[in-house]
């Protein structure tokens, strides 16, 4: 699986406006309603019923919030730049400005975490971060994330 298949350019938000997660996580299921033709409600839901397990907040700016949908037919992503930095009880305390969502079938199983870890290897990488940040427009960032994914298909 690729980043690729995970995301296109109208699933990219460059300059995501939100001041808390919870904001965070409304503006992500608003897109995803758009692109998946689900009820945001539904998909903010999941995504709350998530965190209370434990923070997605992974470190280093970087949030990878997820959950499984019924009735979705594939793993759909979206990612987020946002435009300030905001709290997202991390597990190293430091607010966020990365998300990628990942949303999976219920019956995902290991598809969902092989995904999960795929995204989470890309956006552990300090460079790959770096450009992201620096980067200009939703083009620029799926330029990113997805030849960074395929170059670490070929490591």
């Amino acid at each position: 699986m690729d980043i690729a298949d995970l995301i296109n350019l109208d699933t990219i938000i460059p300059d995501m406006k939100a001041t808390s997660k919870k904001q965070i996580l409304q503006e992500l299921a608003n897109k995803a309603e758009k692109v998946l033709d689900r009820p945001s409600h539904e998909i903010v839901d999941v995504l709350v019923e998530r965190e209370r397990l434990g923070t997605t907040g992974v470190g280093h700016g970087v949030a990878i919030p997820h959950g499984k949908i019924p009735g979705l037919d594939r793993l759909y992503g979206i990612f987020a730049r946002l435009n300030q930095p905001v709290d997202y009880d991390s597990l190293d305390g430091e607010p966020v400005d990365l998300i990628f969502m990942l949303l999976a079938p219920e019956a995902a199983g290991a598809d969902h975490l092989k995904a999960l870890a795929k995204v989470s290897r890309l956006l552990r990488d300090k460079s790959t971060c770096e450009k992201l940040r620096g980067s200009e427009g939703g083009d620029a960032i799926h330029a990113i994330l997805t030849s960074t994914s395929k170059n670490s298909n070929a490591a």
